[in-house]
């Protein structure tokens, strides 16, 4: 029997695949491999197992294994047998048993091997020639783009990284999905939600929360908005900590107002309790310095990237995030803050509300495109502290462009009455130390309000019932002072006095 043995060469009965490249080439490929892979699935049952997760039909080179290989893993997907009959069958179902080559082809693709050894070194040679033949097609494209005078640079850059991503994370882009895959995989999808107690996204950290979200889902675009010195930053910044410590999730913080320093000296003060102006001053005891390197031991495995980059292009992050996903993994991304950002390229892109809606489609595009919770933070007009009545912010008080609304998938505000010198909430429970998520959109999910402990001095949010537990280690640990004069948090001359704030409205505080 002659060992299977792949060619560059033109092959065999190519077919409808016989085409050339521009400097007449055939493309590479491996036609023999697949007649020896297909043969060894038709009399191995346990041989699809092994290659299932590595080929797709379009790995396959001639039009003809690509419809046989497709047949075989729709039996497989149905738990039905697979064998030359099976086969055969299916695709008389479907018509397409003349296009396959006929029940002689099976025959004869059965008779190529005599076991399943091997197949799965046989499938990944398979796999390389197809992804050899893509980077031909891209580059072909690449080059007849970068031709054309038209065309932007920038926008010619982008589009070729992405191509190539997508060739290397192998997940090459799909015309469609049949109804059948996807209800399939939404039930998968059900199941695994089961056996996470419901938890089906990435997890914030505060349980309320998290209640009425599921965990950020995949693929959403959140938007987290208040008015300065509501503590949008703090409140990301205490769910990246909880995400990459607590759940070990891998998260991406892209600030454009803080330095990388300034943020972990943040997550350190809340984490060891120590306030930031103790941490800023270097002031510590003995047993101060013993809690700040014992805290931060889990601080330093947790898989926690943040890059300062100011006036960060849409598309710089995208590149940024790409990389990031392909070397590291990655779980969530946080952007501190939408209108900081820029929109790139060489193209004018109108008014500033144009650019917003521009990078808002953008941000919405990266987290369908990695599959991954995107947290922008933006700000709010200036209509809330106008407002003579209530001061809750509202979906119409969002800054610069109503596309922020209509892209986002989660609207959310933080809104502490404190910061207004209101005492009370609305029920008439104190407000002291409190602020409230307000879900003011949610596309798939319920509207609510969630409460959660605000801890001034560690910049630093926690659910209701832990926060009075962390106000009392920070006042221990203080010596009994909060370091702010005991107002909770920091007046507006304290804090972080030397942050760039370019954006902000006069008299903020940085967070």
């Amino acid at each position: 029997m002659e060992d299977p043995q792949y060619s560059n060469q033109a092959p065999r009965n190519l077919g409808q695949t016989t085409n050339l490249t521009a400097g007449g080439r055939v493309p590479p490929q491996a036609v023999d491999l697949e007649e020896a892979v297909l043969g060894a699935l038709l009399i191995d049952k346990n041989a699809l197992a092994k290659v299932i997760d590595i080929l797709h039909p379009d790995a396959f080179y001639k039009d003809q294994h690509k419809n046989i290989y497709r047949t075989i893993t729709i039996l497989f997907g149905d738990n039905q047998p697979v064998d030359i009959l099976t086969v055969a069958s299916e695709l008389r179902k479907e018509g397409l048993i003349k296009k396959a080559g006929g029940e002689s082809y099976l025959a004869q693709l059965s008779q190529k091997v005599s076991s399943g050894a091997h197949i799965e070194y046989h499938a990944r040679i398979i796999l390389q020639k197809h992804i050899q033949r893509e980077l031909v097609r891209i580059s072909s494209e690449i080059i007849e783009s970068a031709f054309d005078e038209t065309t932007d640079v920038l926008e010619l850059l982008d589009n070729a990284e992405q191509k190539l991503f997508e060739v290397a994370q192998g997940n090459l882009k799909r015309n469609y999905e049949s109804a059948e895959d996807l209800i399939r995989q939404a039930i998968d999808k059900i199941e695994n939600i089961s056996k996470q107690e419901g938890l089906s996204g990435v997890p914030s950290g505060f349980s309320a929360l998290d209640r009425v979200t599921s965990g950020w889902q995949p693929s959403d675009l959140i938007i987290l908005a208040a008015r300065p010195g509501m503590g949008k930053t703090a409140f990301v910044l205490s769910m990246a900590r909880n995400m990459a410590v607590e759940h070990q999730k891998k998260v991406a913080v892209f600030s454009l107002e803080m330095s990388s320093v300034q943020l972990i000296t943040r997550i350190i003060s809340s984490e060891t309790g120590l306030s930031s102006e103790k941490l800023r001053k270097g002031d510590l005891t003995d047993r101060e310095w013993n809690s700040l390197t014992s805290g931060v031991k889990d601080l330093e495995k947790a898989h926690l990237f943040i890059d300062d980059t100011p006036a960060l292009s849409v598309f710089d992050l995208r590149a940024k995030v790409r990389r990031l996903a392909s070397t590291q993994g990655l779980d969530l991304i946080i952007i501190d803050y939408l209108q900081l950002m820029t929109v790139g390229g060489s193209k004018t892109q109108g008014n500033r509300e144009q650019e917003i809606s521009t990078i808002s489609r953008s941000l919405k595009s990266i987290a369908k495109e990695l599959n991954v919770p995107v947290i922008a933070l933006s700000q709010l007009s200036r209509a809330v502290e106008t407002r003579s009545t209530s001061k809750r912010p509202q979906l119409s008080d969002l800054r610069e462009s109503g596309a922020i609304e209509q892209d986002a998938d989660i609207v959310s505000f933080i809104y502490r009455p404190q910061y207004y010198g209101i005492e009370e909430w609305e029920d008439g429970d104190p407000s002291e130390n409190q602020a409230e998520i307000i879900i003011a959109k949610h596309r798939n999910g319920s509207l609510e309000d969630v409460r959660l402990r605000f801890i001034g001095e560690l910049a630093k949010f926690a659910d209701l019932d832990q926060g009075s537990t962390m106000m009392m280690e920070s006042k221990m640990n203080d010596g009994g002072n909060d370091g702010f004069g005991g107002g909770g948090f920091p007046p507006s001359n304290d804090g972080y006095t030397n942050l760039p704030t370019p954006g902000l409205d006069g008299g903020d505080v940085p967070f």
